[in-house]
């Protein structure tokens, strides 16, 4: 009977690659005929009873995210640049934001790679990020965000003078049809609302930056980047969007003002990193 190695065989069957499926196999989810298999190089018959638990624990333990505010409902953190809300994907042991709050929600689906994440900051993109301890505070507080009831500010920096120095961005925003993992202004998008205002103005090695506020109405999918984009002033760092190549995407979400579950309305902040003050530009940006 043929028989072939277990890494190929699981990922055949959910159609993922090797290195997912070795990933699996090492954390104990892969069992035939009902005993736990973590050999991947294994030879097994293609008739033998595979179960496969598909998840892969995320390699948490060592991430530290600064709490804000936290009550027996959310918790607010000061997420930093660099760190995903949560994974693509039911196979990543990345640690995100969602793994670390995994142990302190209660009463989500298992297996939920998103569990109590209320609204999502880009990787890129640090500052205050709501979080939800179970199911109830969670649609509580997504409503609000479906609602419009949420205030929210973030700072950028971009390169040059940007005129008016306060304005309504008032653009549709769409996916791009020749590249969907991007998002364009057009016509044929979703309404989408931005206002902005120039805080300073600041020159550095001869190149002038201004520090902008800025508050969405709307919560499109990178709306403020493709919004600044559209302004011909993209933000610094954003070379998916046309930035300056920089050392990190310079969005901070500075403020978030929102009613907690118990009624209270309460704002939380996050300063504004010391990096803002003195950007760093590839050579090649």
């Amino acid at each position: 009977m043929d028989r072939q190695r277990l890494d190929y065989l699981v990922a055949r069957k959910l159609g993922v690659s090797r290195s997912l499926a070795v990933n699996l196999i090492e954390a104990g989810k892969v069992r035939i005929d009902g005993q736990i298999k973590n050999k991947t190089s294994v030879k097994i018959s293609q008739d033998a009873n595979l179960e496969i638990e598909e998840t892969v624990q995320p390699k948490s333990a060592g991430l530290k995210l600064e709490t804000i505010f936290e009550d027996d409902n959310c918790v607010v953190i000061n997420k930093p640049a660099g760190i995903l809300a949560h994974s693509k994907g039911a196979f990543s042991t990345e640690a995100t934001v969602a793994s670390w709050l995994l142990p302190k929600t209660q009463g989500f689906e298992k297996n939920n790679n998103r569990a109590g994440i209320v609204h999502r900051l880009d990787r890129g993109t640090s500052g205050v990020m709501l979080c939800a301890k179970n199911p109830e505070a969670l649609a509580y507080l997504q409503k609000q965000f479906s609602t419009r009831k949420v205030n929210k500010t973030y700072i950028a920096l971009i390169k040059g003078i940007i005129e008016p120095a306060e304005a309504v961005i008032d653009i549709p925003i769409e996916r791009n049809p020749k590249d969907p993992k991007r998002f364009k202004a057009g016509s044929n998008g979703k309404p989408a609302l931005t206002r902005y205002k120039v805080i300073k103005r600041f020159s550095k090695n001869s190149t002038e930056f201004s520090l902008l506020e800025l508050a969405p109405k709307t919560g499109r999918t990178h709306q403020l980047r493709v919004h600044m984009a559209y302004m011909k002033h993209p933000i610094l760092g954003d070379d998916f969007y046309g930035g300056l190549n920089a050392d990190r995407l310079y969005l901070h979400a500075s403020e978030l003002e929102i009613t907690l579950p118990g009624g209270n309305r309460q704002s939380f902040t996050s300063p504004l990193p010391p990096a803002f003050s003195a950007p760093k530009i590839s050579s090649n940006g």
